[in-house]
């Protein structure tokens, strides 16, 4: 195995990385504007909001389990890996043309598509260049470097919507450049080992271990509740314009978008929590075991959520933001990892898909029952259940799982 970049982390690991970085900062750019985009300019309700992210995110999640078995079967791992980013590439300029939310779907559809090829063979590479005992440290180092990433890109989109004059369709056209970098560097420094072609390989649920399964069962239950963060970036610009609580030098420099703007800014605090708490996060489930970890982050998503539900103040809006960082460092690498300790490694890209696609086949129904909750009950109902879900599968997690990894 080569050499070590940073002790643990591989060449391999450190461009994944980078890959991710770059974009995430593209990705970003356009994330948090995307929703007021549509309830704003192209006057989509809720529940459209809802369908939209509901089938970008749940068609990612279908493909991976497909893309994760197929690199595993095949022994290669990288052509699907560039095939899935030159795809989320493309994505980006197109929403340059939308004029209905028609064109946006049809936009993050073809993104997530690619999110689906890529995502489980990158991991299973990230595993495979990665000695056991570091598989937790390498994680939360990609995932530090890709939401830096994502802490840069909605800087950008602010600064581009205060220059450009609230522009979007430009702001969608300058996000194509980071995305071509990445591409770049993927095909150019990513390098992976001819692995064995394994005809015989098959797909069956049966051949994994009942501790898989029942990580399989609570992530279900934990993803009905965790509707897109779409809903939390709509939820801040409500609370925003209720409330008030934007600093006069806001206004001042951002005159009509300054609520656009404020939320953007959230919005970078939690991914910079979220960045500066990945790698740490990793280190210690490598240490205190994975599950311990996870069900801290659950409970920390609860409490969140909870504080959504009931914020009426701006200021609640900053530390919601920054706290949800800490829930996504503390599962978001950790549960690949988790993944990765229960299979054999034969195995690891059909077990990080099949992990995805659990999640992700309620994503399209936990973002439509969240979008129809706020239009039809009230913009508190889609956190409250959210909080509770969360609440359910921290108790599982608990109670259903071994304290102690089990590393394969």
């Amino acid at each position: 195995m080569e050499k070590d970049i940073i002790k643990g982390i591989k060449k391999n690991v450190f461009v994944l990385g980078l890959v991710s970085f770059f974009t995430d900062i593209s990705s970003e750019m356009l994330y948090p504007i995307i929703p007021i985009f549509l309830t704003t300019v192209l006057a989509a309700p809720m529940s459209i909001v809802g369908i939209i992210e509901g089938i970008a995110e749940s068609t990612a999640s279908i493909l991976k389990v497909v893309s994760g078995w197929l690199s595993d079967k095949s022994g290669k791992r990288k052509p699907y890996v560039i095939f899935g980013y030159s795809l989320s590439t493309i994505s980006k300029p197109l929403l340059a043309f939308a004029t209905t939310w028609h064109f946006v779907l049809a936009a993050r559809f073809l993104d997530r598509f690619g999110k689906g090829l890529r995502s489980s063979a990158r991991d299973a590479l990230i595993a495979d260049s990665t000695e056991a005992q570091y598989r937790g440290k390498a994680f939360g180092f990609h995932q530090s470097l890709d939401t830096l990433g994502a802490v840069i890109g909605p800087l950008l989109a602010l600064l581009f919507l205060y220059l450009l004059d609230g522009k979007y369709n430009l702001i969608f056209l300058i996000a194509f450049i980071p995305a071509l970098i990445s591409v770049i560097l993927l095909f150019f420094f990513v390098s992976e080992k001819k692995g064995e072609k394994k005809d015989s390989l098959k797909f069956r649920l049966s051949d994994f271990s009942r501790e898989f399964k029942i990580f399989l069962l609570i992530t279900l239950i934990f993803a009905l509740g965790n509707s897109s963060n779409a809903f939390l970036i709509l939820r801040a610009k409500n609370i925003f314009e209720i409330s008030g609580g934007i600093p006069s030098i806001i206004t001042s420099v951002f005159g009509s978008i300054a609520v656009i703007a404020i939320v953007v800014l959230t919005y970078v605090v939690y991914n910079i929590t979220y960045s500066v708490s990945s790698m740490p996060a990793g280190i210690l489930s490598d240490k205190v075991g994975r599950r311990n970890v996870m069900v801290g982050g659950f409970l920390i998503f609860s409490l969140v959520y909870l504080g959504f539900a009931l914020a009426n103040e701006g200021y609640q809006i900053w530390i919601l933001f920054a706290v949800y960082g800490f829930y996504m460092a503390m599962t978001e690498g950790v549960s690949k990892a988790f993944v990765v300790d229960m299979v054999p490694p034969e195995k690891r890209g059909t077990a990080i898909g099949l992990y995805y696609t659990a999640t992700g086949l309620l994503a399209l129904a936990s973002s439509i029952i969240a979008g129809f909750l706020w239009d039809y009950i009230g913009a508190s109902a889609p956190f409250l259940f959210g909080s509770a879900a969360a609440l359910v599968a921290a108790v599982m997690m608990l109670v259903l799982l071994p304290k102690h990894n089990t590393v394969s």
